[in-house]
């Protein structure tokens, strides 16, 4: 189960969080740090996603799964249902 704490909240602005997972031999709750901001465009939001201090040889697979879920929030954020989870694939 992935855990984290978060450090700032500026609604509709910015989340920025601690980010890890107690099971994980390298990326343990703490370790690193996710920072979200959010920016009006003329149709919606652009949502940019920076993490921090993340292994090298984890980045492939933190990135494929930050995907995964931003599309299913997507969905889910203009009413859709992104359907039933699912760990993502690779």
């Amino acid at each position: 189960m992935m855990e984290g704490t978060f450090l700032e909240i500026t609604p509709f602005e910015l989340l920025v969080s601690t980010f890890g997972c107690a099971s994980h031999p390298v990326v343990s709750p703490g370790s690193t740090r996710v920072e979200v901001t959010f920016e009006p465009e003329a149709n919606g939001t652009l949502v940019t996603l920076r993490y921090h201090d993340l292994p090298a040889a984890e980045r492939d697979m933190h990135t494929h799964g930050w995907h995964h879920y931003l599309r299913r929030l997507a969905i889910a954020a203009t009413g859709g249902d992104p359907g039933p989870h699912a760990k993502p694939s690779m």
